[in-house]
């Protein structure tokens, strides 16, 4: 295409995208004050906004780079989703989405593992990516859940699950809602190995996966500015007719009211995280990364 694509109006409006999503705009306009943002400015500034510090979403790959050391990590093996299990079509048939988010996103599904260090100390990371049908719980995430679970057990490592979702996927009905107790499970085996399983709730953290392995972490970190809840504050109000109080579900309301244990501001994530997980494990010196022991058999996705 030439460069004169570019000033026609489907190309002007490429470039100011007024969403969160800043992964393909040249520009993007921030959502807290509406300041101008560049792209590049915002990647090196963690996708934080340098004007009023809003938090936009942070894509999987540039939370675990940010996350482990010299961004070098490994990601944790899992079984190819099972696609369309229920034959599932509304506007258009569910593989075919499947399609257009796998083209869009480049991962296979709303979750991602990893395993890397953390100050030298070796740790597991399960991240939501919220720009695959919005974060949601289906089959896939709730497997990749477990093989997180597996990897730090084996590794005798702590578990970080970074939440970022709209709930359960609806286009696998029941299915999508045995996962909130297969993601129970994996927290389980944490507890049973005394391992520390930490979750850092990001914007948005609601529906099936808040009333799952969102709310049973040793030590819950929220960014600024999140939404976490079941219900979001609109339904809220519509069902029992009263006006909510001003930043109800909102990662500092929810710290006020004990739900969240630390609100920590992106740019000071790693730093805390290494401080918990030095102080959950005793680990008082540097320990290089060891590699996780074999994984176990594969899990079945749904009995």
């Amino acid at each position: 295409m030439s460069w004169l694509s570019n000033l026609t109006p489907p190309g002007i409006k490429a470039m100011f995208r007024k969403s969160d999503d800043a992964a393909d705009s040249l520009w993007v306009k921030c959502p807290g004050c509406g300041q101008m943002l560049f792209g590049q400015d915002l990647e090196k500034a963690l996708h934080v906004c340098t004007h009023c510090g809003h938090h936009l979403r942070q894509p999987a790959e540039a939370r675990l780079k940010a996350l482990f050391d010299g961004g070098a990590f490994r990601d944790i093996d899992v079984p190819p989703p099972v696609d369309d299990p229920l034959g599932f079509r509304d506007e258009k048939k569910y593989s075919d989405r499947l399609k257009e988010y796998r083209r869009k996103t480049g991962r296979p599904d709303a979750m991602r593992a990893a395993i890397g260090a953390i100050d030298g100390m070796t740790s597991v990371a399960a991240v939501q990516e919220f720009d695959f049908m919005g974060g949601s719980m289906g089959m896939a995430l709730g497997e990749t859940m477990i093989r997180a679970a597996e990897t730090a057990v084996g590794a005798r490592a702590p578990l970080i699950a970074f939440t970022a979702s709209g709930g359960a996927r609806m286009q696998e009905g029941i299915l999508s809602l045995m996962q909130m107790p297969r993601t129970t499970i994996a927290v389980q085996m944490m507890r049973e190995a005394a391992l520390p399983y930490i979750v850092v709730l990001t914007h948005p953290t609601t529906g099936g996966v808040t009333a799952s392995f969102a709310m049973l972490g040793d030590i819950h970190i929220a960014e600024p500015g999140a939404l976490i809840g079941f219900a979001g504050p609109r339904v809220i109000e519509q069902t029992i007719r009263e006006k909510l109080p001003e930043g109800f579900q909102r990662a500092e309301f929810l710290k006020d009211k004990g739900m969240v244990d630390l609100v920590c501001p992106r740019a000071e994530m790693k730093a805390a995280l290494s401080r918990l997980i030095r102080i959950l494990t005793k680990s008082g010196d540097r320990a290089a990364v060891t590699e996780p022991a074999p994984a176990a058999p594969a899990s079945r996705a749904a009995e």
